[in-house]
């Protein structure tokens, strides 16, 4: 009898494949959007194993604080503004419709209040584009531009630690313990490798031996693959 899938057993949510809770240090959010303007306190840097990226504690000044992705260049006992009439500091959190064109913007919004989703992988950033009617068109760093909503918020700069993925990681081990701190199972086997009891396309033949693709409705121990394809073959020029 086979093993199940990969995709079985993380489903199954066992403790291999389930990372608590309690190992991050904090939840990267928005704080919900004040009616007046406040300002706030870098007082604290936070290395977290769940963000590629460093973290910030801000202090407001009305004594709330809240944790956001640190920008590149900021510094402990900097400023940054948030609310109706913020100044576009480094780190300050305004909403599209007040950012200028060509300024460079990330953590942002993807629906007005989800509290940031978009652009957050360290050394990334976005630019707005234009502000056009009732959208703001943002360039995204895969070049790619989408159209948001003008009281999308998000953060002017761009993501801190930018050289984390230069240094190279020479040992397979260090790349394993990278991979372990954020739930991340590596290395991957494939599917050919395996045998025909543990994998559809196992069997030592060093290829899949018959089309990877699959129906929606195939049942979960065959559901690998290509899995309710739109079209098969070569595209047409």
């Amino acid at each position: 009898m086979g093993k199940r899938l990969k995709q079985q057993r993380r489903g199954k949510g066992s403790n291999v494949y389930r990372k608590p809770a309690n190992h991050f240090k904090a939840d990267v959010m928005f704080p919900k959007h004040p009616q007046s303007k406040v300002i706030g306190e870098v007082v604290e840097f936070i290395d977290d194993p769940g963000h590629t990226a460093p973290l910030m504690k801000i202090l407001y000044d009305n004594h709330r604080e809240t944790v956001l992705i640190a920008p590149e260049g900021i510094k402990l006992g900097d400023k940054i503004e948030e609310g109706m009439g913020a100044s576009i500091t480094l780190g300050s959190i305004l909403k599209l419709k007040d950012i200028p064109d060509g300024l460079p913007i990330y953590n942002i919004e993807s629906f007005p209040g989800d509290g940031g989703k978009l652009t957050r992988a360290a050394g990334t950033f976005s630019t707005v584009v234009a502000h056009t009617g009732n959208t703001v068109t943002v360039a995204m760093p895969s070049k790619k531009n989408i159209d948001l909503s003008p009281e999308c918020r998000a953060e002017i700069g761009a993501v801190a630690g930018g050289g984390a993925k230069a240094k190279p990681i020479m040992k397979a081990g260090k790349n394993f313990y990278i991979k372990h701190a954020v739930n991340r199972t590596w290395p991957t086997n494939r599917g050919v490798k395996s045998n025909p009891v543990d994998h559809p396309f196992g069997g030592k033949q060093h290829h899949k031996g018959a089309s990877s693709m699959i129906s929606r409705n195939a049942p979960p121990g065959a559901k690998v693959g290509h899995i309710a394809a739109r079209r098969v073959g070569r595209r047409k020029r």
